[in-house]
């Protein structure tokens, strides 16, 4: 089995060796400890810390993706669905938004706001109900 200390793990994943070690702090992320007292990556933490980067890029934050490990399938699945919802909804509001500036380009009226179908885009729900998702950085 090939065992990596933090620096080359680091470079293998192509992030800084602060982000392992933050990983590590919050508890999304195990690697072994040498004697000395080093970080030891083997090929589990690796493909354990792939999963990570992948988690990060659909939004999860890093409790989240800690939880993932922590619980049960039952609770696993629920955090799953959970964020898989929220990205359900941020696609929705995207298609709408992509809608509405579609329009625009297509627009003849002087000013959107003159607009009855630009109008409509605001008042038809359209808009999402509860606005933008502010962006999530607890991790």
């Amino acid at each position: 089995m090939t065992t990596w200390r933090i620096g080359d793990a680091a470079a293998l994943l192509n992030v800084p060796t602060h982000v392992l070690r933050h990983w590590e702090e919050v508890g999304a992320l195990a690697p072994a400890r040498l004697a000395n007292g080093h970080r030891s990556y083997d090929d589990e933490t690796i493909t354990r810390a792939r999963l990570i980067r992948l988690c990060q890029r659909a939004g999860m934050s890093l409790t989240e993706i800690r939880d993932l490990y922590r619980g049960d399938g039952e609770h696993r699945a629920a955090l799953v669905r959970d964020r898989r919802d929220r990205i359900a909804d941020q696609i929705s509001r995207l298609h709408a938004a992509q809608d509405f500036l579609d329009h625009v380009l297509a627009c003849a009226h002087p000013m959107v706001s003159t607009c009855p179908e630009c109008s409509s885009f605001a008042s038809d729900g359209h808009e999402s109900k509860q606005g933008p998702s502010p962006a999530r950085r607890d991790d």
